[in-house]
């Protein structure tokens, strides 16, 4: 008798505990929210790659511009619009933007 009632409660523990992974699997914070999570933190490692790269071009731009003469003098001159005696601009009107046309569709005549 007393090895029956033993079966029973461990048959019991088993379907609760198994019905209770289940339902923590699944609930909010089960595999869907995990996979979720992992998503989000390779999109930010990925971001913060593409910041500490524009940090480094950021680095070196300025390592450039206290190290060269000429890399500032351009800097200043892109910056105020200034120009050299001599110096000729060509300023070209702003060009209104054409509708693209699908690579495979044929142009209207």
């Amino acid at each position: 008798m007393n090895n029956a009632i033993r079966r029973i409660t461990y048959g019991v523990v088993a379907v609760v505990l198994g019905a209770y992974i289940v339902i923590a699997l699944r609930g909010p914070q089960g595999i869907p929210a995990l996979l979720e999570k992992r998503r989000e933190i390779r999109e930010l490692e990925e971001q913060n790659a593409n910041l500490a790269k524009q940090i480094a071009d950021e680095q070196e731009r300025v390592r450039k511009l206290k190290e060269s003469k000429s890399a500032q003098e351009s800097e200043v001159r892109k910056e105020w619009n200034l120009q050299r005696p001599g110096d000729v601009t060509l300023m070209l009107p702003d060009q209104p933007e054409k509708a693209t046309q699908p690579s495979g569709a044929p142009k209207p005549q």
